[in-house]
C-alpha cells in the first residue's frame, strides 16, 4: 500500500513537470516527500511553510489537477511543515485549502511558542556583502568608529558599545561600516541571526502590523534577532507608534546581550519627536561621530576606487582630487566613475585638467575660500568674546581653555595642518593638540552649547 501511494505521487509529478518545466520543478517540488496515505487523504512533507504558502498561491491548480487525474475526485492533500528546523517534536499539519487561513495562525502560534534558541526565522538578512570591512578605508579621520565597529565584529554579545550609536553626514560610509559589522559576524557564525533594517522598511512592517493587529508579533520577531543594525534612525522623528515598538525591542535586545547598532544624520541631542526615554537609550552604549574624510583619508580613497575600477590615476590627479573636494564619499566614488566614463568615451588620458571637467559636471560645489590657521584663530576669539593673545597665552581659564581646543578642532577639520604644527603654533605639545581634538569630539556628542558655537565659527569662516 505505501509503495502503491509513492508510486501514485511520482506519476503527478510527471505530470507537473510536463506543466511547469524542469527548472521550476527542481525548485519546488523535488523536495516534497509523500509521508502518509489514509482514507483518501494524502500527507506532504515540506521543509517550510514558505512552501505550503507556494503550492497553495501558485501550484494549487496544477496540484489538484494532478491530485484528482491519478488519485481520484475524492483526494484530500494535507501537509506536514517543519517549524523548526531538525526537530520532529516542532510540526505542524496543514489542510488544503479550505482551513489554510485557520491553519496558519496554528502554524504562527507553533512558532511563538518555540523557545528562542530553537527558532530559525526565515528571512533576508539585507547584508551587501562587498560592504565589509576589509573594502572599508581607514585614516586619522575615522579610526576610532572603524576600531570601535571592529571590536564590536569581533566580540558579539560582549555589553561593551551596546549600543553602538553612529552618526554623520549624508555620503561619509555610515551604511558600509554598521554593514560590515554584521557581514563579519555573519562569516564567523552563518548561524548568527543578523538583520540589516532600513528605519523607513521597519515603519513600513510596523503600519502592516498594526493593520493586521499583530504589532506583538511584530515586536517578537524582532526580539528574536542576534544582531539589528538600524539604518537612518532620524526617520523615526514623530513617529510615536513606530518609536513605541521599538522600545521593547531595544530592551529585550540589550537586555539578553544582543547587539543594536544604529546609524543616524545627527547625534540623540539633536533628534525631534522621540521620547526622552528612548534617546536616553541611544546613550547608554557609545555614541560616535563619523566625520567626512580629511585630506589624507579622501587621497586613500580616491586610489582604493581608481585601482578597484582599473584607472591607476597618477598622483598629481588624486592630490588635485582630494584638495578641491573635501564632501563625503560619496561624491569621490561620483568622480572616480565620471573619470572613467569621460576617458573612456573622449579616448583621452587622465589628466588634472579631465578632473576638474568631471567635478564641474558631477559635484555641486560652492566655491569656498581657503581656511587658514588665522581666519579660525580670528573667528573663535570673536565669538568667545576674547583677545586673540589670551589664546596663546599660558592661562587655564575654562572660556580661553574651550577656544583653544576649538581651535585645535577646526584646524585639524578644515586645514592641512598636522598636529605638531597646530601645537607649534599654539605653543603646546603635540599630545596637547590630540587631547584637545579628541576633548571636542567627545564633548560635541552632549553639549548643545559647544554644537552651537562651532556652528556659528564654521559659519562665519565660509561666508
Amino acid at each position: 500500500m505505501e509503495m502503491d501511494f509513492q508510486n501514485k505521487w511520482n506519476k503527478c509529478l510527471e505530470l507537473i513537470k510536463d506543466n511547469i518545466g524542469s527548472d521550476r520543478f527542481n525548485t519546488w517540488f523535488a523536495c516534497a516527500k509523500p509521508i502518509a496515505f489514509a482514507e483518501n487523504r494524502l500527507t506532504l512533507r515540506l521543509p517550510s511553510y514558505f512552501y505550503y504558502e507556494k503550492y497553495e498561491d501558485d501550484f494549487y491548480e496544477i496540484l489538484s489537477k494532478a491530485l484528482k487525474r491519478v488519485f481520484g475526485q475524492q483526494i484530500r492533500l494535507e501537509y506536514e511543515v517543519d517549524v523548526v528546523s531538525n526537530d520532529n517534536s516542532a510540526k505542524v499539519k496543514l489542510e488544503s485549502p479550505q482551513q489554510s487561513h485557520v491553519l496558519k495562525n496554528k502554524l504562527v502560534n507553533s512558532y511563538h511558542n518555540t523557545p528562542i534558541e530553537k527558532r530559525e526565522p526565515n528571512f533576508d538578512h539585507q547584508l551587501n556583502f562587498s560592504l565589509n570591512f576589509e573594502n572599508y578605508c581607514v585614516g586619522e579621520s575615522n579610526r576610532l568608529p572603524v576600531t570601535i565597529a571592529e571590536y564590536i565584529a569581533d566580540n558579539p554579545g560582549k555589553p561593551e558599545f551596546n549600543p553602538f550609536f553612529l552618526y554623520g553626514n549624508v555620503g561619509v560610509g555610515k551604511t558600509h561600516l554598521i554593514q560590515a559589522i554584521g557581514i563579519r559576524i555573519k562569516e564567523r557564525n552563518p548561524n548568527a541571526k543578523v538583520l540589516f533594517v532600513p528605519m523607513k522598511h521597519f515603519q513600513t512592517l510596523y503600519a502592516q502590523a498594526t493593520i493586521n493587529k499583530d504589532v506583538p508579533g511584530f515586536i517578537n520577531w524582532f526580539q528574536m534577532m542576534d544582531v539589528i543594525l538600524f539604518d537612518d534612525l532620524q526617520e523615526l522623528s514623530n513617529k510615536t507608534g513606530t518609536a513605541e515598538a521599538l522600545f521593547p525591542i531595544f530592551n529585550h535586545l540589550q537586555r539578553n546581550r544582543k547587539n543594536i547598532i544604529f546609524t543616524c544624520d545627527r547625534p540623540p541631542m539633536e533628534l525631534d519627536g522621540i521620547a526622552d526615554r528612548l534617546i536616553d537609550r541611544f546613550k547608554w552604549g557609545v555614541v560616535e561621530p563619523l566625520p567626512n574624510p580629511d585630506y589624507q583619508l579622501r587621497k586613500k580613497i580616491l586610489e582604493f576606487k581608481s585601482k578597484k575600477n582599473g584607472l591607476g590615476l597618477p598622483e598629481d590627479v588624486i592630490d588635485a582630487i582630494a584638495t578641491e573636494i573635501d564632501g563625503s564619499v560619496r561624491e569621490l566614488e561620483t568622480i572616480v566613475n565620471g573619470l572613467l566614463t569621460r576617458s573612456i568615451v573622449k579616448n583621452a588620458p587622465l589628466s588634472v585638467e579631465l578632473a576638474r571637467e568631471v567635478m564641474s559636471h558631477v559635484v555641486k560645489r560652492t566655491e569656498r575660500k581657503p581656511i587658514n590657521f588665522d581666519m579660525i584663530v580670528e573667528s573663535t576669539a570673536e565669538y568667545f568674546n576674547l583677545n586673540p593673545d589670551a589664546i596663546f597665552s599660558q592661562s587655564r581659564l575654562r572660556d580661553i581653555a574651550d577656544a583653544r581646543q576649538m581651535i585645535m578642532f577646526l584646524s585639524h577639520k578644515h586645514t592641512q595642518l598636522s598636529s605638531p604644527a597646530i601645537g607649534a603654533k599654539l605653543n603646546r605639545k603635540h599630545a596637547t593638540v590630540l587631547h584637545g581634538i579628541s576633548s571636542i569630539k567627545d564633548r560635541l556628542q552632549f553639549s548643545k552649547e559647544l554644537h552651537d558655537a562651532l556652528e556659528a565659527i564654521e559659519s562665519e569662516l565660509f561666508k
